[in-house]
């Protein structure tokens, strides 16, 4: 070991852990014996130049470490000598050993039978959020999405439950990053404006493997907009889901019905594939009041085997959204894409009204989806063979769903009815441009910035069809 002796105590010299050198030159001005200088080569996992040492005149005094910004950066020797140690790294090989932590599942709890609630839709989305486990919640309040976060806070309370109110969205992201990360069910309430906020938190979510819940029930855009019903989210959610290689299952619910039942469902996906899962609402779903009833059980959580849940049992265990190497970070997008590709194989989900035989098929999604409906039975009556495909999981868009009826049914035109400027469209064209598929012409009925496209203009876009026929 390297030391000089000085009124009768050690001076340890100085050494440079490389990967934490930042190369801020700090130690390079403080040193007095001018011994440090900058190295010749950037260090491949911090991406900086480190400095060096010239040990023929250092004297241990021990400055150069005081000025170090970065705590692991420059110590004094006597760190590294206990690694250099042989006995001490005998004694950390013998460290005790933690046996693989074994999952404890979720279980199903039996529910006695109850009348159907009337109830609006973010109502509804917090009681499919409560029987599937969640007992923490994480949010800032912005409206249409705001009722959902009140019944949060008015129940969890009462059921040893924890609802943070967070100063912002991207708190409330990340707050959720770890909640998720400790393999405990947590969610938050947004809405378009908060949403783009959480994008970054979504992004190292989804490199850390965490899963959680997101219901973003979609207003009026861009900027501010209004608080009125939009798709305009669909893309954002579907291909801009943060930043780097990103994806998550989108589920779109089209009545209160399905905001339970979708979101209880969120909760059961996100811990299967690791992952955020979104439930895209819009303004007009969120504050709608329609029946519900409630389902057979509900969901008493367990703890997965990667959690870092803080015992000894999964203390051994590391979640981490950073990968400095390259080789590495390209292995870990390859296992996403894997997982991506697991997503799209197994959670493809649609809906089909009155497809027999359909010949103007209309593809719409959410509250459009029920003018759609309602439009399709008139044009029914007219003689008109209309029907509607519903896509359920937005991401991944059902298209296997879609390939196989446009094989098998006479149709001869596709109308997307949507409340953006052609968002929904899009990921149906971007899905039908993967297969081999034989396409029918496609038009499309759009209605923007909160205002909802209505049964008569979707009549009347298909009447117009058939005349021009």
């Amino acid at each position: 070991m390297c030391a000089t002796v000085q009124s009768g105590k050690a001076r340890f010299k100085p050494f440079v852990s490389a990967a934490y050198c930042k190369s801020c030159g700090r130690c390079i001005a403080a040193c007095p014996k001018g011994c440090i200088s900058l190295g010749g080569e950037v260090n491949h996992e911090s991406g900086f130049v480190p400095v060096k040492i010239d040990y023929t005149e250092c004297i241990g005094c021990g400055i150069c470490a005081s000025s170090c910004p970065e705590p692991y950066a420059l110590h004094d020797e006597a760190i590294k000598y206990y690694w250099e140690n042989p006995k001490n790294q005998q004694n950390e090989a013998e460290r005790e050993v933690l046996p693989q932590p074994e999952p404890k599942p979720a279980q199903r709890i039996p529910l006695p039978k109850t009348e159907p609630l009337m109830i609006k839709g973010t109502y509804a989305s917090a009681i499919g959020a409560l029987l599937a486990g969640c007992r923490h919640f994480f949010g800032y309040p912005i409206t249409p999405s705001t009722e959902g976060s009140e019944l949060m806070a008015k129940i969890l309370p009462h059921i040893k439950g924890t609802y943070i109110q967070a100063v912002s969205e991207v708190a409330a992201i990340n707050y959720i990053y770890g909640c998720g990360g400790a393999g405990v069910p947590c969610m938050t309430f947004t809405s378009s404006p908060g949403y783009s906020l959480m994008q970054e938190g979504l992004s190292c979510m989804v490199a850390g493997r965490v899963p959680g819940v997101i219901v973003n029930i979609m207003r009026g855009g861009p900027g501010l907009g209004n608080i009125g019903p939009e798709q305009a989210d669909i893309k954002f959610a579907c291909r801009g889901l943060g930043h780097g290689n990103t994806h998550a299952l989108v589920l779109a619910p089209s009545d209160p019905q399905e905001m339970l039942n979708l979101t209880m469902e969120a909760f059961e996906k996100a811990f299967k594939y690791r992952l955020p899962v979104i439930v895209l609402g819009d303004g007009y779903l969120g504050q709608v009041t329609g029946s519900v009833k409630l389902p057979e059980y509900m969901i008493k959580p367990g703890t997965p085997e990667w959690a870092v849940a803080g015992d000894r049992e999964h203390r051994a265990n590391l979640i981490t959204s950073l990968q400095i190497s390259e080789a590495d970070l390209e292995r870990e997008n390859i296992e996403l894409e894997k997982l991506y590709e697991d997503i799209c194989a197994n959670e493809q989900r649609a809906d089909l009204f009155n497809t027999e035989g359909c010949e103007i098929l209309l593809v719409a999604a959410n509250t459009p989806a029920r003018m759609a409906k309602g439009a399709i039975r008139t044009l029914r009556s007219k003689g008109i063979k209309a029907g509607l495909f519903r896509p359920v999981s937005l991401w991944p868009f059902p298209i296997d769903r879609l390939k196989a009826l446009l094989e098998a049914e006479p149709v001869k035109h596709i109308m997307v009815v949507e409340a953006s400027l052609g968002q929904l469209e899009d990921e149906m064209r971007l899905a039908l441009s993967y297969t081999d598929v034989k396409r029918p012409p496609i038009s499309h009925v759009r209605r923007l910035g909160g205002v909802l496209p209505s049964g008569q203009e979707i009549v009347a876009a298909v009447e117009g069809l058939e005349a021009d026929r």
